[in-house]
């Protein structure tokens, strides 16, 4: 309990920036968790993986608390919502399921690229732009299986996958953003079962109070302050300019990403 505060703070940040930029928050949960749950004397090598699973399921709540204020404002697309969610939720089970099967330092080196890849990304604002229409079922059904299964190895809600996506698609960016957080709660939902299933079926003892690897005292901290912040972050994306946030947010991946690779070598 002595580390509730941290668990606050953090969930104060990551919700804020969720609504604010249509993302899980996973990007700053995951490896905060990793550094708390070092201190807090966890088994080294399940970490990395309390940390995936712990931040999969803080996004059921911060992609729900979210999706509402997109949903309020007319800029989720559920249509799409609708024919994506089957690879969505089939690729996140199996990005789930690999993730029980690498190593904590693979799966943070994976994470630690990811990171790079994401801040660059929003840097230099590399979304593609728009030339071609929504592809049919078929094609949103691959589409959904891809963001889901690196959405569940990198415990992110999938914005920083579905939202250049969907701009490519001629999909508009603040309709791109909204649905993306509708997107969001599908793949935190898989993610977390699959984690939970494959934390249950380890067969070394994970620290008390996890329901498989998900830690439930991160959890209902986490929750707590991210759903308070979530709704503010997500009206601010619909009445001002975000760029000064986004840099300041880039800059926090990429202090996050160099502690984390200092960390693995």
């Amino acid at each position: 309990m002595e580390w509730w505060l941290v668990y606050l703070l953090l969930g104060a940040i990551v919700g804020f920036f969720a609504g604010l930029l249509g993302i899980g928050g996973g990007l700053v949960i995951v490896p905060v968790l990793t550094f708390i749950f070092t201190a807090q004397d966890f088994p080294p090598d399940r970490i990395l993986h309390l940390a995936l699973g712990t931040t999969m399921a803080t996004i059921i709540f911060t992609s729900a608390s979210s999706l509402r204020t997109h949903h309020a404002h007319g800029a989720v697309n559920w249509e799409v919502v609708k024919t994506i969610t089957p690879g969505i939720i089939i690729g996140t089970l199996g990005g789930a399921t690999l993730a029980g099967t690498l190593t904590s330092q693979l799966l943070s080196l994976l994470f630690v690229i990811f990171i790079f890849y994401a801040a660059t990304q929003m840097l230099l604002k590399l979304s593609p732009k728009p030339s071609r229409q929504l592809p049919g079922k078929m094609g949103m059904f691959a589409a959904g299986g891809v963001i889901g299964t690196l959405s569940s190895l990198v415990a992110i809600g999938g914005g920083l996958l579905s939202i250049p996506f969907l701009t490519l698609c001629n999909v508009k960016l603040h309709h791109a953003i909204g649905t993306a957080a509708a997107i969001g709660f599908p793949i935190a939902v898989a993610g977390t079962v699959g984690y939970i299933i494959n934390g249950v079926m380890q067969a070394e003892p994970l620290p008390d109070y996890s329901l498989g690897y998900v830690y439930l005292p991160a959890l209902g901290w986490l929750v707590l302050a991210s759903m308070l912040t979530a709704p503010p972050g997500a009206r601010m994306t619909h009445a001002t300019q975000t760029a000064t946030l986004r840099k300041i947010f880039v800059a926090l991946l990429y202090c996050l990403a160099f502690k984390m690779l200092y960390g693995l070598f």
